[in-house]
């Protein structure tokens, strides 16, 4: 089917007013795909946003092949979404890579968007806004202060979301972990990593389901706030997580060294996404590795 087929379908299928909801994903990888999943499975109409969709997908997610940063590839994006979630992955890691697909094209995608049916727009952003704040807690309230490009350009992107005409959520992840996702643990049982043990460092963590789970939770929220933090309830001092995952793996502990560079230590605190409803399946990074471990053994 081609993007006109699409969009004359797409504005067909809209008629009638108990007509499921459509949400857009606007970037579908591994986040992306699980967060499909659980809105499929709540019967909700699923379209997918990549440059390069699978050849072959019985998922029931409706692929659409186009590029945020090219805005010729968007002109026939379907219409009638009544959500939309913005959650791509940049060419590259470095800021031109960063700025083209969430400053630009973030831009080029609401120009694009028909939002007579809009009620929703959600952007997946990044705890990395933050920067330093040693051993304070951290929540909604606390300014951003980014480190590095990824956090600004971050920032930029929020800021520029919320001064549209269109109701919006902000989401800010930590960092994310679960099945695909063993980087962490292949550097332990390498003997790879330093942490520092004279000094305090935080880490914040959140299992990839879990963020998937709250994604969907706030598109499922009549009255959102405009920003939430999404992370496990449990920061831990680098030291005792790296310390707790050399156990799981039977490797050796850390040596000493230096904090990660241009990360910062925070604690970060979500208590605004619990006190909406959302109840984490994994709590605490510990249990969660453990999990994965047992599962990928």
């Amino acid at each position: 089917m081609n993007f006109s087929s699409r969009k004359d379908q797409a504005q067909k299928d809209q008629t009638g007013a108990d007509r499921a909801q459509r949400v857009l994903l606007a970037g579908c990888g591994d986040l992306g795909q699980r967060v499909a999943q659980r809105l499929l499975a709540q019967g909700t109409e699923v379209w997918a946003l990549r440059r390069q969709p699978p050849a072959m997908d019985d998922s029931g997610i409706r692929w659409l092949a186009a590029d945020l940063t090219r805005p010729d590839t968007l002109r026939d994006v379907p219409a009638g979404f009544t959500a939309v979630v913005y959650l791509p992955t940049p060419a590259a890691r470095d800021e031109a890579a960063y700025r083209a697909v969430f400053v630009d094209g973030l831009r080029h995608l609401l120009a694009a968007l028909d939002r007579t049916a809009l009620r929703r727009f959600l952007l997946v952003s990044s705890s990395a806004v933050y920067g330093e704040h040693g051993n304070d807690w951290v929540d909604e309230q606390t300014p951003p202060a980014p480190l590095g490009f990824n956090g600004s350009v971050l920032l930029e992107a929020e800021r520029w979301l919320a001064e549209q005409a269109v109701s919006s959520v902000v989401l800010r992840l930590s960092g994310l972990y679960g099945p695909g996702r063993l980087q962490l643990l292949e550097r332990v049982r390498a003997g790879q990593l330093r942490v520092p043990r004279d000094t305090l460092h935080w880490a914040n963590r959140m299992h990839i389901d879990d963020a998937a789970a709250a994604i969907v939770h706030l598109l499922d929220l009549a009255q959102p706030s405009p920003l939430y933090l999404g992370t496990d309830n449990t920061p831990l001092p680098l030291d005792v997580l790296y310390d707790h995952l050399a156990g799981l793996l039977n490797a050796p502990l850390p040596p000493a060294g230096p904090a990660p560079p241009g990360v910062g230590s925070k604690r970060l605190r979500n208590q605004r996404l619990r006190d909406s409803g959302f109840v984490p399946r994994w709590p605490d990074a510990r249990e969660g590795y453990a999990a994965l471990l047992a599962t990928d053994a």
